[in-house]
């Protein structure tokens, strides 16, 4: 590890490393200062200050994370200029209908992501040991995984919109516009699943710039496609729905490109290359994926399967809260975006001194990775409490019903109570996920969700003296219980043993 004078000040900490990848895991070197980048190193400086954290662990962090901080924010401004557009150009009941399609959307990063998590711990963990083989192995299990996986959920959505999107919406204008979205999304949902093995395997390489610059792109190209298609075509939802398949096509066709041919023109080698005509099927690598994947895919199904009583227990509000709680969703997914970064650089950076078999400094790692991811996250929730209501704004037209403002502002305020605890909650998945211990995450969600979030939203519904407190409560309920259970696991050390079963040249142990 590179080793920084503790009297490093910031423009010091900056120059000392001007662009990420230049730890010694690292193969890409672009000389750019990204303002992500400095705000990030700005926290983390007076952080290590404060003796909070390490300095070289907040450079490491920094350079892997910031790129899918950048990442989160292009896609999740997307979504949020989905809202927006439609909103605008159709109203309300169009803002409904996407939300009550989102479900269904959500099941495809569920399965894309949740096996994701299997392809970050192998190839992380493979790229520590340098184990190049055992990578491209687990490169392309998880292709044939994911696809195998996606594409009959892809065809059941494409064959049967309404009758999907009418379990949970009630109004059939709203559920025509939501079986109108799900009709085209659904020819998008194995390219999405894709992507997210695509990044993972970059990010577990220690490179997370090439993710950045393919799913950012991804993201402007939906933007402006939605755009065309939405304004300059009048296709509506239809449009919104074109756009987002177009870009994910173009995302995975980027991705493939790339990890064929091991180099982008214009930047150079990359840390990885896969020959794409090697085994796809290996029994033990499937097992692996799986065996650590299958947690992660309940644990993010959970929240997508939640959605669907959630969504209707909403409907009961009324359609201005409706549209209120799709527009602080996206708002709180913007919030949430440092978690792309620092969830994804403690599973890369604990599972590189894992492969490696330095524990200790593992451990130190994702402690130091928590404190940061917090800091963060309480910057972004502050901002976003002062300019609440002008935020809310941009996403409704002139003729939006008065309730929706008001109630939105309130749901945005919740909102902000709720990404503190979502910090911790994803950073300590973090290293649980790089050691393979993903079972608890999965237990926490559930007990979040199920527990908490969607009885506290259905009392709000049906009790007159709780009402809109119930929804607020949900937000807080399903961060803040899965954030506490998930910190008790990682504090157990546990995750430490449970490595040893994944790591590079071994096998897992029949139970």
């Amino acid at each position: 590890m590179g080793e920084y004078p503790e009297s490093l000040g910031l423009s010091e900490f900056r120059d000392a490393n001007p662009f990420s990848f230049e730890s010694k895991y690292s193969l890409v070197v672009v000389r750019y200062q990204n303002p992500v980048r400095l705000l990030l190193l700005a926290i983390g400086s007076l952080l290590a200050r404060a003796g909070l954290v390490r300095r070289e662990h907040v450079v490491r962090t920094t350079d892997l994370s910031w790129p899918r901080i950048v990442t989160g924010l292009a896609r999740m401004s997307k979504a949020a200029v989905d809202v927006g557009m439609v909103g605008i150009a159709v109203g309300e009941v169009a803002i409904a209908g996407v939300g009550f399609a989102g479900p269904f959307w959500g099941i495809a990063f569920s399965l894309g992501g949740g096996f994701a998590a299997g392809t970050i711990a192998l190839v992380s963990q493979g790229f520590g040991a340098n184990a190049h083989d055992e990578i491209g192995q687990a490169i392309r299990s998880s292709t044939l995984l994911v696809l195998g996986l996606t594409v009959p959920v892809a065809v059941v959505f494409a064959a049967f919109p309404l009758e999907l999107v009418s379990i949970i919406a009630a109004e059939p204008a709203t559920a025509q516009a939501g079986a109108e979205y799900l009709g085209v999304i659904a020819f998008g949902v194995p390219f999405a699943g894709l992507n997210l093995v695509g990044s993972r395997i970059f990010i577990g390489a220690d490179d997370a710039w090439t993710p950045m610059i393919v799913r950012t792109g991804g993201a402007v190209s939906n933007i402006g496609l939605n755009a065309l298609f939405i304004f300059g075509l009048s296709m509506g939802v239809s449009g919104a729905a074109l756009g987002t398949v177009l870009a994910n096509v173009f995302v995975t066709v980027a991705f493939v490109l790339a990890l064929v041919a091991g180099r982008i023109p214009g930047i150079g080698d990359l840390p990885v290359k896969v020959d794409p005509f090697g085994t796809y099927f290996d029994r033990k690598t499937l097992r692996d994926v799986f065996e650590i994947g299958l947690p992660v895919v309940g644990r993010n199904s959970v929240w997508t399967v939640a959605k669907f009583p959630t969504f209707a227990i909403v409907a009961l509000f009324g359609p201005s809260v409706v549209a209120a709680y799709v527009i602080v969703r996206r708002i709180l997914g913007l919030m949430n975006t440092p978690g792309w970064g620092f969830a994804l650089a403690a599973s890369s950076l604990v599972g590189q001194e894992l492969g490696e078999g330095d524990e200790a400094d593992a451990e130190a790692y994702a402690n130091d990775i928590l404190v940061f991811s917090l800091a963060v996250y309480a910057l972004f929730a502050v901002v976003v409490a002062i300019f609440a209501e002008p935020i809310v704004q941009l996403f409704v037209g002139p003729n939006a019903d008065p309730n929706t403002v008001p109630t939105a502002v309130g749901l945005t305020y919740a909102a902000c109570i709720a990404v503190l605890a979502q910090s911790v909650k994803g950073t300590a998945a973090g290293p649980l996920d790089a050691s393979g211990d993903t079972n608890w995450t999965f237990y926490s969600q559930v007990i979040g969700m199920v527990g908490f979030a969607i009885p506290l939203a259905y009392l709000g519904a049906t009790v007159p003296a709780i009402g809109i407190v119930g929804l607020y409560l949900s937000f807080v309920g399903e961060s803040l219980v899965p954030a506490i259970i998930n910190f008790w696991r990682y504090r157990s050390g546990k995750w430490k043993l449970i490595s040893q079963q994944y790591g590079p040249d071994t096998t897992v142990a029949d139970d």
